[in-house]
C-alpha cells in the first residue's frame, strides 16, 4: 500500500468519488467493517459505493462521507472553492 498522500479535488463521476474514498479510508487506516459498524451502513453498500455504483443511495453516500470526515462542496465550474455555508441552527449533521 501507498504512503502518497490522497489527492482530494474535483469528482466527476461515481468511480472518481469512490476512488477517492477509498483512498481516503485507506489511509486512515480503516476498514469497511470499521465504517460500516461507526455509520450504520452495510459492507456490501460500501464496497459497491468505493467501486463507483453509478445508484448508489444519495443519503447512504452523504452519511458514508460524514463517517469517514468527507465533506461534499458544490460550486459553479472553474471557480476558486467558495466560503463554507453558516451551519443552521440545530444542524445535527457537522
Amino acid at each position: 500500500m501507498s504512503n502518497d498522500p490522497v489527492q482530494y479535488g474535483v469528482i466527476r463521476s461515481a468511480e472518481d468519488l469512490g476512488k477517492l474514498v477509498r483512498a481516503h479510508r485507506k489511509q486512515q487506516k480503516l476498514t469497511l467493517e470499521t465504517i460500516s459498524g461507526l455509520g450504520n451502513l452495510s459492507t456490501r453498500f460500501l464496497s459497491e459505493f468505493e467501486r463507483g455504483k453509478e445508484t448508489a443511495e444519495l443519503g447512504k453516500v452523504l452519511k458514508a462521507l460524514r463517517t469517514l470526515g468527507l465533506e461534499v462542496v458544490i460550486q459553479p465550474r472553474g471557480h476558486t472553492p467558495l466560503k463554507p455555508l453558516p451551519k443552521p441552527e440545530g444542524d445535527s449533521h457537522a
